[in-house]
């Protein structure tokens, strides 16, 4: 396209050449790989949250078990009551008096 300008100081007439005109420019999605690597960093560290909240629920439950069954063996010792010997009921226990002589009791020694 050309454009006709003309000088007010003199009649002459200059033709200038328009530049052609650029087209709207539309951004182009770039992909860089450092905005790779954090999107994959991000990715690697939500799955290593939840591992590590996995592995926390697991600790939590066995420590958890341990105190149960901790706590159950110490009632086993102190609540429940241990078993009597069965008496002989065919030979009955009868007290006699000992055989042995008593023993003399003497004065402590003073020096």
């Amino acid at each position: 396209m050309e454009e006709l300008l003309v000088e007010a100081e003199g009649a002459q007439q200059i033709c200038l050449i328009k530049p052609p005109v650029k087209k709207n420019n539309i951004p182009i999605d770039l992909k860089l790989h450092s905005d790779i690597r954090a999107m994959e960093l991000l990715g690697l560290l939500t799955s290593c949250s939840r591992l590590e909240e996995i592995n926390q629920a697991i600790q939590d439950g066995k420590r958890e078990t341990t105190k149960e069954e901790e706590e159950i063996k110490r009632l086993r010792k102190e609540l429940i009551p241990k078993a009597q010997l069965m008496p002989y009921f065919d030979r009955p226990f009868v007290p006699r008096r000992s055989k042995k002589q008593p023993t003399v009791p003497r004065e402590p020694k003073d020096s």
